[in-house]
This record gives structure tokens, C-alpha cells and sequence, in this order.
């Protein structure tokens, strides 16, 4: 078995090959020096080829180096080269379930990393670690001089679609959406309808049932929270009853809502500008400025009738937004160049790897959504520098639902085994394969290519490297969640932390 290890933390690591048998994944204490084999040791930012021979329980040892440390009684390993091994080692089983083409792997809850196995080949693995970040506050480790537009966002499309499994439902009922804030979800897809007075969230015909007060009730109430205070969440709002409900009636009750329920803020006001925890101005602006507030992003309201300064005044507002363009468009926001990707109403599932080419390649910079989908390599592109005066923003759903062969669960998840060809992959996991492929270093020309060689590819390491790659944008999933819980969402989590470089996109 060829292993490719890949240690994206501040961390050296050491990886050991167990010598008995009988182990229980955790944290397993090593009693002495002959308990396993070290395989390597691998410094930050550093990746390695490893060749195991032999039999294998498919179990590795993994420990922490740090300096100034101290090995069992106060035996201290005395060199440089030799800082701390830890005494209390994790212990990780390397495995990929059947026709899975990467895998979460589990740790302890208090392992420092996240760690992740993808299939190169039947005979060669990859494993990419990670540092463990916070998914309910990581953009409070980001600076405030960042455009919305230079970060990473994860996001759900029709965030409150719970309900009508297999046609309507995009979302699984067991994430609602405080699961969804804490799990790193900062993009909310908010579709309403009028009934009976009141606005409920609806999917196209289908109703929800979450009045958009106790939406606004919960963002408010994570806001407000400690972990929330330094977050920020973009608030996508489109009308679902254009039909029977005129978009000056849809608007005014909008407004009313967000004024009345908790976040809103008096009318008229006193000339302070102040408007709750919402930010209502007509531009993207920076993480600084919209801490513990909601980002209002208006598919809605006509010419903005009924709202202070009209369009100026109802937030990020696109005045136009073709239906289910399969090339993408662009518009401006002030000036920002908005990249756009909705293309939903795909054929088939047989549509998926075409799906994931154009949803993906927007969130390269420099990509421009009329180039091929065939780019023949990612490198030359997301190495380009950031035009100024603003990184453009890219806007990215990964959803597709058409009927009856691309219904949402079938499109997101995939079904059967596709790695022993009895199945199809979904957009989910071929997402995330795509991203393990660019954190790791790689620049693969096409996501339907499949590697032909077990052999590494002669490449620098990632520390000789000359720039990381550099994925930006706001993503919007269907089932966020799967196929790996926790999986997704910190890989998009982490791009946010790689290819940064003074001076570019209001980086410090």
C-alpha cells in the first residue's frame, strides 16, 4: 500500500506503524520504544510518500512533536532534531468504506486535527491533516479587512426545506438551522410565502412550516451568543408566491418582520443609521463591518418600494438573475464583479460531473464562467494576483433538482457504490474530493479523469511550493452534511487559510 501523508497544521508529526495487534482507535499509550515502527516524520506544510510493505492492521500511530517537551519520567529526548514525543499517541485505522472515494477519519473529540482519507488508487491512499478548527466561530480568526467577497462562506440552498422527501425536502431534518450556524453555515437560502397573513418558509409549492420570525429568532439568538458575536451571515431572501402575491405586499411584510422580532430596529429612525443587527447597504462589505450582523441579500422587492433609499436600502440587491443559466453570469455590486452559478435544472444525474465542473470553477479567481469547463490545469489560474480595487465574489450552488431523474437527494448524495460502478457519485463527495485535491497541493486538470498509476506524481512539496492554491466564494449545498458528517464544511472552512499573501485581498 503506497501512503501519501499531507500535514497542513503548525505541527511536526510522527507516524508509527503498530506492531500488535488488538488495538482500539483513540488514544493508545505507547509503553516503550519497540511498541511500533516509525513510518516518517513530517514538518507543517510538508507532505511525503510512504511505502508500506507487508501485512498491515491498517492501523497508524500518529504523535505531535513539540519542543521543550519530555518523554515519560522527566526523561527528556535532548536534541533538537528529537523534541517531544508524545506520550499518549493517536491511534487511527485508515480505511475507506465500500465505493467511498474519501472518508472522514475518526479522532478523539480533543485531537487537535482533522484528518481526512481519499482513494488515489485501489493501492494508493491519501491523508490530509488538518488543523481542527471552530465551525461555530472560525471567521472570528480572520481580519476585519477582509471583503465578504475574499472568504470562504459556506452555505445551504433552501436552508428551511425540510420537508417533502424525495421532490422538495434539500435539507435533513436532523440539521435545523441552529445545527446549521454551529456547523459552520454562514449562507442562509430563505424562500417565504405569504399564507394567511404571515410569512412561512415554502419550496416552490411546498410549505415548510417555519414562520420567518422564529428564522430570524434563532440567527438573532447565535448573533448574540459568545461563539456567534464575531460572526457574520449572509440572508438570501426570495419570494416563492410571485403568483398570487404582488412583490410590493411580499416586501412591505419583509420589512415589517425584520423590524418587529428581535435584531430589528425603530422606524424612523434618529438619523443614526442604525439598523439592528442588519446590514442594509446596496455593496459587499468587509468581515470588519458586519461582525454580529446579518448580511440582507434581496431577491425580492421590485424597485424597492416601501424601503429607506429603495434599492440602496435593502442590502446586496442583483438586478438580474437568469433562471438556471448553465454558463453562470456576472453582475456588479458597486464595485464588486458578482460571478454567479445556478444552473439547477440539470437533465439527468448523468449531468452530475458536468454540474461540478462549472459550479466548482468559479471559485478559482480568474476563472471566467464562459471558459471551458475542460480546463486543462487550475494552477495558472488561481496563481494570478487579485484584481483590484475588490476581489471579485463568487456565488456558487452546488444544487440541481429536476424531475424526476436529478431530484435533490440523488443529485447531493449519489447513490449505490459508483467506485466498483454500481452507482453514481453525488456533488457532494466529488466537491469534496476536489477540495482534498487542491488543499493537498494538486492541480488536477478534470474531475472526471481518474488517475491510471499508483505512482506519486513528481510535484514539489508543498513547502517548496511557490503559492498555495486559493479557492474563494460563498457556497450553497443541498444535505451540507453528507455523504461525511463534519466533512464538507471544514474543507471549505480551510481554504479560507490558504493562499493568503499580504497586501491581496485586503489581507494585512
Amino acid at each position: 500500500m503506497l501512503l501519501t501523508f499531507v500535514n497542513l497544521t503548525s505541527d511536526s508529526i510522527t507516524i508509527s506503524r503498530p506492531l500488535s495487534g488488538g488495538l482500539t482507535c483513540g488514544r493508545s499509550r505507547l509503553m516503550d520504544d519497540e511498541a511500533a515502527e516509525e513510518i516518517c516524520t513530517i514538518g507543517p506544510s510538508q507532505d511525503q510518500h510512504t511505502q508500506i510493505e507487508g501485512s498491515w492492521n491498517k492501523h497508524l500511530f500518529f504523535k505531535v512533536l513539540k519542543p521543550g517537551w519530555q518523554y515519560g519520567n522527566d526523561r527528556s529526548l535532548g536534541t533538537s532534531k528529537e523534541w517531544l514525543i508524545n506520550p499518549e499517541s493517536l491511534l487511527v485505522r485508515i480505511s475507506l468504506a465500500l465505493g467511498a472515494s474519501w472518508q472522514v477519519l475518526d479522532v478523539p473529540p480533543d485531537c487537535p486535527w482533522r484528518m481526512y482519507c481519499s482513494r488515489v488508487t485501489r493501492s494508493h491512499h491519501k491523508l490530509l491533516v488538518l488543523p481542527k478548527r471552530n465551525m461555530s466561530s472560525f471567521l472570528a480568526e480572520l481580519p476585519d479587512s477582509l471583503p465578504l467577497s475574499a472568504v470562504v462562506l459556506p452555505g445551504t440552498h433552501d436552508t428551511m426545506a425540510f420537508y417533502g422527501y424525495p421532490i422538495s425536502q434539500c435539507q435533513s431534518p436532523s440539521t435545523p438551522l441552529s445545527t446549521q450556524l454551529l456547523f459552520g453555515i454562514r449562507v442562509l437560502d430563505v424562500r417565504l410565502a405569504i399564507i394567511k397573513g404571515q410569512l412561512i418558509a415554502y419550496h416552490g409549492i411546498y410549505p415548510q412550516r417555519t414562520p420567518f420570525s422564529n428564522i430570524l429568532a434563532s440567527v438573532h439568538a447565535f448573533l448574540t451568543s459568545p461563539q456567534g458575536s464575531r460572526e457574520t451571515i449572509i440572508m438570501s431572501i426570495k419570494q416563492e408566491d410571485f403568483a398570487v402575491n404582488s412583490h410590493i405586499r411580499f416586501s412591505k411584510l419583509i420589512k415589517e418582520c425584520m423590524i418587529a422580532n428581535p435584531g430589528g430596529w425603530q422606524e424612523p429612525g434618529d438619523g443614526s443609521g442604525d439598523r439592528g443587527m442588519w446590514f442594509l447597504d446596496n455593496r459587499v462589505p468587509t468581515l470588519g463591518e458586519v461582525r454580529g450582523k446579518v448580511v440582507l441579500f434581496s431577491r425580492f422587492g421590485g424597485n424597492g418600494e416601501g424601503w429607506e433609499g429603495a434599492l440602496e436600502g435593502m442590502g446586496i440587491h442583483p438586478l438580474v438573475w437568469p433562471d438556471s443559466s448553465r454558463e453562470g453570469f456576472e453582475w456588479m455590486c458597486k464595485e464588486t464583479l458578482v460571478k454567479t452559478h445556478d444552473w439547477y435544472n440539470i437533465p439527468s444525474f448523468l449531468s452530475i460531473p458536468e454540474k461540478v465542473a462549472l459550479s466548482t470553477r468559479i471559485l478559482v479567481p480568474e476563472i471566467h464562467p464562459h471558459d471551458s469547463p475542460h480546463i486543462p490545469h487550475y494552477n495558472p489560474t488561481y496563481l494570478a494576483p487579485i484584481p483590484r480595487p475588490r476581489p471579485p465574489l463568487a456565488i456558487s450552488f452546488l444544487s440541481a433538482a429536476s424531475f424526476p431523474l436529478s431530484l435533490p437527494p440523488t443529485i447531493a448524495r449519489g447513490f449505490g457504490w459508483p467506485k466498483l460502478g454500481l452507482g453514481v457519485e453525488g456533488v457532494n463527495s466529488r466537491v469534496g474530493l476536489w477540495l482534498l485535491g487542491i488543499l493537498s497541493g494538486d492541480t488536477p486538470a478534470d474531475l472526471k479523469n481518474e488517475p491510471t498509476s499508483s505512482e506519486p506524481q513528481e510535484k514539489p512539496t508543498l513547502l517548496h511550493q511557490p503559492h498555495e492554491p486559493r479557492i474563494r466564494g460563498w457556497v450553497l449545498m443541498d444535505y451540507f452534511d453528507e455523504p461525511e458528517i463534519g466533512g464538507l464544511v471544514p474543507l471549505l472552512v480551510e481554504c479560507n487559510f490558504r493562499g493568503r499573501k499580504a497586501g491581496e485581498e485586503g489581507w494585512p
